[in-house]
Formats: C-alpha cells, sequence, structure tokens
C-alpha cells in the first residue's frame, strides 16, 4: 500500500544506573493493548512552531524537545543527553503507517508519576529482566541495541 502520509513517533529508552524504563499500556488501548513498552509519542507541529526559529529558516533539536516534552507527559520524568538508538517503521490496519525513532537517554530527575491515559504500570530492568515481560515486538531488540550504546559498544540491528 502506497502511503501519503504517517505519523513521527519518537521514544525513550531512559536509562538509570544501569536498568532501562518499560511501562505497560493500558488494556483500554486500540494499539498494543497490555503490552510492554517504553515511553514517546507522536510529534505535534507545536513542538516547533510554538517557538522562534533557531535561524533564518529552522529549528533545531525538534526530536530532542519532542521527546522531553512527550516523557514529561507521560512519565513525569526530566531526561538528558539523548542518543539515537534505531529506526523503524510499522503500518496499523493497513490505513495509516508510523516512523518510529528510538532514542537512548539518560534520567535527569524525578520520580517516576504514570500519565494513567497512556500506561498503568512500569519497572526498572536489565537487559535480562526485560525478558521476563510481554514486551511490544521489537522493544527487547531495542533495549539490547540501547544498552550496548550505553556501555560504548558497537550493535548492528540483528533479530534474536
Amino acid at each position: 500500500m502506497a502511503y501519503t502520509r504517517f505519523e513521527v513517533v519518537i521514544t525513550a529508552i531512559i536509562q538509570k544506573d544501569g536498568k532501562y524504563l518499560i511501562t505497560r499500556r493500558p488494556a483500554t488501548k486500540k494499539r498494543f493493548p497490555g503490552k510492554w513498552t517504553v515511553p514517546g509519542g507522536h510529534l505535534e507541529p507545536s513542538d516547533f512552531t510554538g517557538y522562534p526559529k533557531d535561524t533564518e529558516h529552522y529549528w533545531y533539536n525538534v526530536l530532542e524537545k519532542a521527546l522531553a516534552r512527550e516523557i514529561l507527559e507521560e512519565v513525569g520524568l526530566a531526561i538528558e543527553n539523548v542518543r539515537y538508538v534505531t529506526s523503524l517503521a510499522t503500518e496499523h490496519d493497513g490505513a495509516a503507517a508510523s516512523i518510529v525513532i528510538s532514542c537512548l537517554a539518560d534520567h535527569a530527575g524525578g520520580e517516576v508519576k504514570l500519565e494513567e491515559a497512556e500506561n498503568d504500570k512500569y519497572a526498572w530492568v536489565d537487559v535480562e529482566e526485560s525478558k521476563e515481560y510481554d514486551l511490544l515486538d521489537g522493544i527487547y531488540d531495542e533495549i539490547v541495541m540501547a544498552d550496548a550504546l550505553r556501555k560504548g559498544e558497537k550493535y548492528v540491528w540483528k533479530r534474536h
């Protein structure tokens, strides 16, 4: 199917003391109910149009600012040191498409406070512990990639 439009989503694998934050989507969610994932959300035009341009024509750090906003809204945390992990594309019911940009970020402050419409549980897990959760497809692989990046190791996506 040819898509003329798609949504852009950005997610954060948040690292604190060698563990990563995962959250569970409520059973009432249309997409992936009850699955564990990492926090993030959609980019909105207001993530840049509400601010002055950084140069005559451009806004910079749009993804980082949108990610910080989403993480604060969804889980109440401040983040810093955002690094690119991977990207993926998916389609939903053959009618819509998403581009997802996955990042690693360090916890910079705050305690987890879930936005109940988005998440109903959370856990801080290491790579091995994450296997014990019913993770959304691909999230384990992204945690493995983020862990390698955090440790300064090279890692290329591969299915486990």
